[in-house]
């Protein structure tokens, strides 16, 4: 998994970064943030972080593109989560939080990259919000609808769900999620 934490460790190679937990994607949409805003906290459940399968996939990767591709998971689960609640303004949202490691279970037999998160995550442990900018609203909007289908295989349904992928998520600081929701 990759780890934050502000202070130094020495470790077999030297000095490293000490971490206070896991650094995860917590996929989202903009009334599930609006939620978590109101109750200082994300919920329990999926997210996606570097865990042994992903590094393996990408092991010529640095940790950087790793988490990278984590995000990416988590906004591709955005979209699922948009497909369920078709009132959520149609924007992909993933928060980034620190995690403390006791409260994630690796769950690659799901698939690479994904954790369980089995407590809620404190609002003060997101460290930033990743959105779509509205530009993305349409594409977003049809690869919602088609990600059913794109999950099950159909190419011209993966078609439009990459089309959404080609939109970057922007990225705020936490303090600005109020002004997003």
């Amino acid at each position: 998994m990759s780890y934050r934490r502000s202070g130094v460790l020495i470790g077999p190679r030297g000095p490293v970064e000490q971490t206070d937990g896991v650094r995860l994607y917590l996929p989202s949409t903009l009334t599930a943030a609006r939620a978590v805003l109101a109750d200082r906290a994300v919920p329990a459940g999926l997210a996606f972080g570097v865990t042994p399968a992903l590094r393996e996939w990408y092991s010529l990767s640095d940790t950087e593109e790793m988490e990278y591709a984590a995000l990416l998971a988590a906004a591709r689960a955005s979209l699922r989560l948009l497909d369920a609640d078709p009132s959520a303004p149609r924007r992909r949202v993933v928060l980034a939080a620190d995690v403390d490691d006791a409260l994630v279970r690796v769950r690659d037999d799901l698939d690479r990259g994904v954790v369980e998160v089995t407590k809620m995550v404190p609002l003060a442990n997101v460290r930033a919000v990743h959105v779509d900018d509205a530009a993305a609203e349409q594409a977003v909007a049809a690869a919602a609808d088609a990600m059913i289908e794109a999950d099950l295989g159909s190419e011209d349904a993966s078609f439009i769900v990459d089309g959404a992928e080609g939109y970057d998520l922007l990225w705020y600081a936490t303090q600005e999620l109020a002004d997003l929701v």
